[in-house]
């Protein structure tokens, strides 16, 4: 009996350590999306399934930018990444760009449904357990998708991968009507020169029932340089970071109540309201303008 109580508490303490462990990896893994980044974007769309003879798909997309990715909230289950692009020679140029949060065994989900709506999703702790959460945040803060994976740690590759719904990217609502749904299957692996975010997309019609347009591939590499190239994002976020901290707890007292979310579709865009204020703008100010939209 005392043998098998012994055998039993080691296996437990062995369980509790390498679970202590994995995590700590986990979050290495995600911190080291971090820093100062040339970034080339690739898209194409690969399959089509169109019943329409003019069909025409979306252009080959080869971009190149630099990128200042910072960590701008580090707790034990929660690690956020700001990320800016530099598109010139001055601050001005500094563009906000999206938002990645990884949540250690989240079970709060907002799913976007389609239409500017994304559905609130519970899930049962026992389906997270070791699980991260991916949740990317469009330039003003508002949602984009959500989705809960496990980091994978085997043969010298660190990487994970999730399929989910999200709005239409930039790149494609403003040029197509056609399709209201991207379903991404996104994969992030960490790489000795930086990182890639690996994508394989459905373009879906969702109406009554989802019906399949096109495929797509995507395929952004990040590749690590000196941080002194992105020295203008860094300035730029001291000085302009308490202003969008005060967007983002904004927008906690919004997720906070679990519920389903619709957003207006107003002539002015949320971000380019947000994107005129000054940096002394008051959280009050703030606050006005996000319920204005929703």
């Amino acid at each position: 009996m005392k043998k098998t109580t012994l055998t039993l508490i080691l296996i437990s303490l062995f369980s509790k350590n390498y679970g202590q462990n994995k995590k700590e990896e986990d979050r290495k893994a995600i911190k080291s999306m971090c820093g100062c980044y040339e970034v080339e974007f690739n898209f194409t769309e690969t399959f089509n399934y169109s019943k329409n003879n003019n069909y025409k798909p979306s252009p080959t997309k080869h971009e190149k930018a630099i990128e200042w990715i910072e960590l701008i909230e580090e707790e034990s289950n929660k690690l956020s990444l700001q990320h800016l692009l530099i598109t010139g020679e001055t601050e001005e140029s500094i563009v906000k760009h999206w938002r990645q949060d990884w949540l250690y065994e989240n079970t709060d989900l907002y799913i976007f449904e389609k239409d500017q709506t994304w559905k609130y999703k519970k899930l049962d702790k026992k389906e997270v357990v070791g699980q991260w959460t991916q949740k990317v945040y469009q330039v003003d803060d508002s949602p984009r998708y959500e989705g809960s994976a496990s980091w994978v740690h085997i043969d010298g590759r660190h990487f994970w991968e999730n399929t989910t719904a999200a709005p239409l990217p930039r790149r494609e609502h403003t040029i197509r009507n056609d399709y209201n749904i991207l379903k991404r299957n996104n994969i992030h692996e960490i790489k000795d020169f930086g990182w890639i975010h690996n994508q394989d997309n459905k373009k879906i019609i969702r109406e009554n029932e989802d019906t399949l347009l096109a495929e797509e591939k995507g395929y952004d590499v990040y590749k690590k340089i000196d941080n002194s190239k992105c020295t203008l994002a860094q300035n730029y976020w001291k000085k302009n970071s308490t202003i969008w901290k005060n967007v983002r707890n904004k927008w906690s007292t919004i997720f906070i109540k679990n519920k389903d979310l619709t957003l207006k579709k107003e002539k002015q865009p949320l971000f380019a309201k947000l994107f005129e204020l000054k940096s002394e703008a008051t959280p009050e100010e703030i606050s006005h303008i996000i319920d204005s939209y929703i």
